[in-house]
């Protein structure tokens, strides 16, 4: 193996932006070559499908189906535009969001045929997984603050799946922990309510042991 692929996930307000800088900067400091990356987004592309999924004033009527074709068309370009060849090259990819992202919210959340977006997500993706993927948890109650005091003291954009209420956000939880529950080796739920630096630290200890496969 060259490269190392780490995926972040998580809820609302779990801090995972914040997590994703550090660790880029801590792995650079130590000489890796990191690549950051998003979903839905990455490419020029992807940035487009990301600004109809979520900030577009016409995206009131998506259906589900419409929602999961369009993050997976999203990654598809990404993961043939960016991590593939990041990877070859022996970079650490970092991807704030991934496939489980689509099982979660759209599986979980929304409520389709996991049959169904498996199907899509691996003609998405193909061969490309994480070798290590972060859950970011925090309590629901935590995540509504975090969302609530974030929407009131930034400019941000309107976020369709933001506006989702509160029982699809318990579904989203339910669907992290079955993952987490399904694949123990290869995600890590990291207890993102401790103080930002202990959360930086627990992620150390998780992605540590994977540099000295990589190039």
């Amino acid at each position: 193996m060259k490269g190392l692929l780490i995926s972040f996930e998580g809820t609302e307000g779990g801090g995972k932006s914040t997590q994703v800088a550090r660790l880029a900067e801590r792995l650079r400091a130590e000489g890796r070559r990191v690549r950051l990356v998003r979903e839905p987004g990455g490419t020029p592309i992807g940035e487009e499908i990301r600004f109809t999924l979520k900030h577009s004033p016409h995206n009131g009527a998506m259906t589900a189906e419409a929602e999961l074709l369009l993050m997976n068309a999203s990654r598809a370009q990404l993961v043939r535009e960016v991590i593939r060849p990041a990877l070859a090259a022996g970079e650490v990819v970092i991807c704030d969001r991934f496939y489980d992202s689509t099982v979660a919210y759209q599986g979980y959340g929304r409520g389709l045929d996991l049959g169904h977006v498996n199907a899509v997500i691996d003609f998405a993706v193909g061969e490309t997984r994480p070798q290590l993927t972060l859950i970011l948890q925090v309590p629901p109650a935590v995540s509504q603050a975090r969302l609530a005091a974030r929407q009131a003291s930034l400019p941000v954009m309107r976020d369709r799946i933001e506006e989702a209420d509160r029982s699809f956000f318990e579904r989203v939880e339910k669907g992290y922990a079955a993952l987490a529950e399904a694949e123990p080796e290869r995600i890590k739920v990291i207890a993102a309510e401790a103080p930002e630096a202990a959360v930086a630290a627990a992620i150390w200890s998780a992605v540590a042991p994977w540099l000295p496969r990589t190039a």
